[in-house]
């Protein structure tokens, strides 16, 4: 899976999937990032919430890579990010 993101919903999105793609219950991601089952429902639902370390955690566990690269590098307009 390869996913542009440019809103934060949409990382709720992406990290909801690949949790329930990796068959894992909110309940089991939780556990695995030692935190309770409601925090990682509101990390899916208001990803605006989650801090840096909490994300790589997630994305480490989910199986997902961070990719950061020069918009310009990739041929795509500039824009403003929106949040």
């Amino acid at each position: 899976m390869k996913q542009l993101l440019t809103t934060p919903s949409q990382l709720g999105q992406v990290l909801q999937s690949a949790r329930r793609a990796a068959k894992l219950s909110q309940t089991d991601l939780a556990a695995r990032l030692d935190v309770s089952q409601s925090r990682i429902s509101h990390m899916e639902l208001n990803p605006g919430s989650i801090s840096a370390d909490q994300l790589l955690a997630l994305i480490s566990i989910l199986g997902l890579e961070l990719v950061v690269q020069d918009r310009r590098a990739a041929g795509a307009e500039a824009s403003p990010v929106e949040w």
